[in-house]
């Protein structure tokens, strides 16, 4: 037997026994989730012109975000550090809470090939020159359901320069950002284990974001008496339920939209469960389950980074 600890936490662990493949998961995340950034990992987040992040407000409540630049402003000095070489935008909702300390949750992804790594991990360093992410786990994802669209750094050139419209978002979504919603076809979801951030969090612990795709459309919005909820179908993926995992025991959300067309962000807080049985999956071909999300709070940012994104591979 393996005396050294898993890698999974406990909600990750009874996600995996509730379908039955617990002792499976556990090998094969001994095999794939590292300490480290293979170089093959250090080279593709130097490539991108784009990171996701996820991360926890002052209140211990995920957001999703995004932090852009030119291909290169990410590299990692060593297989243990991946440095960021930008800083987030002045309306980010997690500005106030990017200091040292804090922990991360670092999905890279290129559509257009449809690779994406992941690297969970801690700021250890924030400054002017950009920011420094120590890395406690690390390790691939499958390519399903990721929508093919090229990602470019515009930098300054032709992008607009005028102050950036940004409204706030409440129970009650807006039409604006409901529309970007109804059409999405990828957003991304950050969320933590029930320790995440705490001074003994174990090495399994900590702070996640993930792409979730499907055709437009497939995140269905319903206005109820308590406000905005979200129902997003979960499909068979990698049995890690990094995601689902850690809402089992916290079910604190933080959601990125992206409207591809316009470079919007819609960045949505909620609260969320996975719905086991409901008669509603039928309504989703392929759906295992759905998760519900309440929106409790978001912001709506007209411009977001200046990337053009080009439909196809």
């Amino acid at each position: 037997m393996n005396a050294s600890p898993s890698p999974f936490h406990a909600g990750e662990r009874a996600m995996q026994s509730l379908v039955g493949v617990r002792d499976v998961m556990e090998a094969r995340g001994r095999q794939v989730i590292r300490d480290h950034m293979p170089d093959q990992h250090r080279d593709f987040f130097a490539a991108l012109p784009f990171v996701v992040i996820g991360a926890l407000d002052a209140q211990g409540h995920p957001w999703a975000t995004v932090m852009a630049g030119p291909p290169g402003f990410m590299d990692s000095p060593d297989p243990q550090v991946l440095r960021l070489n930008a800083e987030l935008l002045a309306d980010d909702p997690l500005a106030p809470s990017w200091h040292a300390g804090a922990p991360l949750g670092l999905l890279g992804i290129q559509p257009h090939t449809r690779r994406r790594n992941r690297m969970n991990g801690v700021l250890t360093q924030v400054g002017e020159a950009g920011a420094l992410v120590a890395v406690r786990q690390s390790f691939g994802n499958c390519p399903k359901y990721i929508q093919p669209r090229r990602a470019v750094w515009m930098g300054g050139d032709g992008w607009p320069k005028e102050a950036p419209q940004v409204h706030a978002e409440g129970l009650d979504l807006s039409p604006q950002a409901m529309a970007i919603i109804q059409k999405a076809d990828t957003f991304f979801i950050a969320s933590a284990s029930l320790h995440a951030g705490g001074s003994d969090m174990a090495s399994s612990e900590g702070v996640d974001v993930s792409h979730r795709g499907g055709p437009p459309g497939f995140v269905k919005v319903r206005e109820e008496a308590e406000g905005t909820c979200l129902t997003v179908p979960d499909y068979t993926g990698n049995f890690m339920f990094n995601t689902l995992g850690n809402i089992v025991s916290n079910p604190k959300v933080g959601l990125l939209f992206i409207d591809f067309a316009s470079g919007a962000l819609l960045w949505l807080q909620g609260w969320a469960h996975v719905d086991h049985d409901s008669p509603e999956q039928a309504e989703h071909k392929g759906a295992l389950r759905l998760l519900r999300i309440r929106i409790t709070q978001g912001r709506l940012h007209e411009r977001g980074w200046p990337l053009a994104w080009e439909e196809g591979g």
